[in-house]
């Protein structure tokens, strides 16, 4: 895979599983690899927006096809990956899109119990789910990446929507672990904050309310794209954010990468920490 010195990035066909594609974020970077000329499995809950995707992307010459079901069922996830990986033969892409946050910015002692367990089942046994049901393919494969869409929530603390930050450090720890782990194996993993894209769950937070600079999801995908080329290796299980970051930066930083840098760990005070 290579990119032009001008135009949109061009790969070689592959495949591509999108989950939380029937909208938002997840929708445009599903539509965008299929412009790209990967062949795209997309899942979401919602098996009618989900064929209009497809039909959407069909029309436009890629292809596409869809399994709804919900990540927080692990069955429902493991028959769901199975039949499109029948029908496709695996995947070489992963992307994580599927999420939710609480309905409420409020601090953590005031959080509705049923949506902090909603929101973990959703953004961190969801993936795990998926993961679990991909990632055994990508390993006898011997090549694989995992995106997974992240938030700045998940590197600096927050006095608000506290189960959704704890959720995506903990996603940050999954990616993490698929890295070290799937490392001998081919498999690489990549956690991307993609900014602040104009969807019904930012507009919705509070915090957004008086927001006019929002993130072009095309910028999302560009990101991506950049990690499915392999031109992005070299941040396997560090942090990227989209618009702090573009595709050229991270090429240019790769060589200074220190071993933590970008990375979910906890820094030494000093270097007589014991933890150092």
């Amino acid at each position: 895979m290579s990119e032009p010195a001008s135009g949109p990035l061009r790969v070689q066909p592959v495949r591509a599983l999108v989950t939380g594609a029937s909208r938002g974020i997840g929708r445009a970077v599903a539509a965008g690899l299929a412009r790209a000329g990967f062949t795209v499995a997309v899942t979401a809950r919602n098996a009618r927006e989900l064929d209009e995707l497809v039909e959407e992307i069909t029309s436009d010459g890629g292809r596409a096809v869809a399994t709804a079901f919900d990540v927080t069922d692990p069955a429902a996830v493991a028959a769901g990956v199975h039949a499109l990986e029948l029908e496709l033969g695996g995947f070489d892409l992963l992307v994580q899109s599927a999420g939710r946050i609480e309905a409420r910015e409020v601090p953590p002692w005031e959080a509705d119990l049923a949506q902090v367990k909603a929101v973990l089942e959703a953004n961190v046994l969801g993936p795990f789910h998926v993961a679990r049901a991909v990632l055994p393919g990508m390993v006898a494969r011997g090549a694989g990446r995992v995106v997974d869409l992240s938030s700045g929530a998940a590197s600096k603390d927050g006095g608000t929507y506290a189960a959704y930050a704890a959720s995506k450090a903990a996603l940050f720890r999954l990616g993490g672990a698929i890295a070290a782990a799937g490392a001998e194996h081919g498999v690489l993993a990549f956690e991307l904050s993609p900014g602040v894209v104009r969807t019904a769950m930012s507009t919705g937070m509070r915090q957004h309310a008086d927001r006019t600079d929002w993130t072009d999801p095309e910028e999302v995908v560009a990101m991506v794209l950049a990690i499915a080329s392999g031109e992005l290796d070299a941040w396997s299980g560090r942090f990227l954010r989209v618009g702090a970051d573009t595709p050229a930066s991270l090429r240019a930083a790769a060589e200074g990468l220190t071993a933590t840098a970008r990375r979910l760990v906890v820094a030494p005070y000093g270097p007589d920490d014991p933890i150092a």
